[in-house]
């Protein structure tokens, strides 16, 4: 019911990931802005975390203990000497030493490439891979959050505005092409939420000017369609 509210939702909806938060698995599924792309956006402290699964999990499933073991021997000196001496090795006792040391020293680096490995699942959870990702707009911290969140609501609520009166004044526009009407004339950075706002605010004379100009090539775009029409008959 949740995901079926916002897919259909028509304002701005933003997911924010507290410091020290965790988004995972169904709770994601439930929040994710794919439901509602031109409406929903995630952002996320940077000391946040989100992911399918947790990096203890992670572990269980793309990181085994076979594959901790070949990694072992693939990395570590000691190993790789005892592997090759194995190789060459014809004595049946001297093989057993040396499978028996080969054993020892698993288990010795096994709690150290467990750790690795799950500092290294975590590192793909972190704010900065989950942006590279697309996952996420952008990592906001949090002792900026209120003031950020608060600007981006203001420009968002007059933005989409702005993009419904296009579409209507235009009806073969959709909210990407009308927001790139909008960023052309925009004279300042596209991403400064407050500078995009006072823009608006500021110009909306040339915008409203801007919609008169799509309303009326929209109508005579229509009527030379109907002439057309006309002619064929």
């Amino acid at each position: 019911m949740i995901v079926d509210a916002l897919r259909e939702y028509s304002n701005p909806v933003f997911i924010y990931l507290p410091p020290n938060g965790e988004l995972r698995g169904g709770s994601w599924v439930v929040v994710d802005p794919t439901i509602n792309p031109e409406k929903m956006e995630m952002y996320a402290d940077p000391d946040s975390r989100g992911g399918i699964l947790e990096p203890s999990g992670i572990i269980e499933v793309k990181f085994r203990k076979p594959d901790l073991l070949k990694a072992m021997h693939r990395i570590d000196d000691q190993l790789k000497m005892l592997d090759s001496e194995l190789e060459n090795c014809d004595f049946d006792e001297d093989i057993a030493g040396l499978k028996a040391q080969i054993k020892a020293r698993e288990n010795l680096l096994y709690p150290v490439y467990m750790q690795m490995a799950t500092e290294f699942a975590d590192a793909h959870d972190k704010t900065g891979r989950m942006k590279a990702k697309g996952v996420i707009k952008d990592a906001v911290d949090w002792s900026r959050s209120r003031e950020f969140f608060y600007f981006l609501a203001m420009r968002r609520i007059v933005q989409d505005s702005l993009v419904e009166k296009m579409k209507t004044a235009d009806t073969r526009l959709d909210t990407n092409s009308a927001l790139d009407i909008l960023k052309s004339m925009c004279t300042t950075d596209w991403d400064n939420n407050p500078s995009v706002l006072e823009f608006y605010t500021a110009k909306a004379a040339d915008i409203n000017s801007k919609i008169s100009e799509l309303k009326r090539a929209a109508l005579e775009r229509s009527i030379e369609e109907l002439k057309a029409e006309l002619r064929a008959y």
